[in-house]
C-alpha cells in the first residue's frame, strides 16, 4: 500500500468515528426529548384527574364586575 492511500484510509476511519459519536448524541438527545415528552403528559394527565372531581357547573358564571 502506498501513503495516499493509507492516509485516506485513515481520513475515512475518523470520519466514521466522528459520524458514530455524533450519531449517538443525537440519539441521547431525543431519549431527552421522549422522557420530557412523557413527563409533561404526565403531569397532565394528573391535572385532569384532579378536575374530574370537581362539581357541575363550578367556573362556569364567575361575576368579575367589581
Amino acid at each position: 500500500m502506498d501513503v495516499t492511500s493509507l492516509a485516506a484510509a485513515f481520513v475515512g476511519a475518523q470520519m466514521s468515528r466522528m459520524q458514530t459519536a455524533v450519531a449517538a448524541k443525537m440519539m441521547r438527545m431525543n431519549e431527552d426529548q421522549a422522557a420530557s415528552v412523557a413527563q409533561l403528559l404526565q403531569s397532565a394527565q394528573e391535572n385532569v384527574a384532579r378536575l374530574a372531581n370537581v362539581a357541575a357547573g363550578i367556573g362556569h358564571n364567575v361575576n368579575l364586575s367589581a
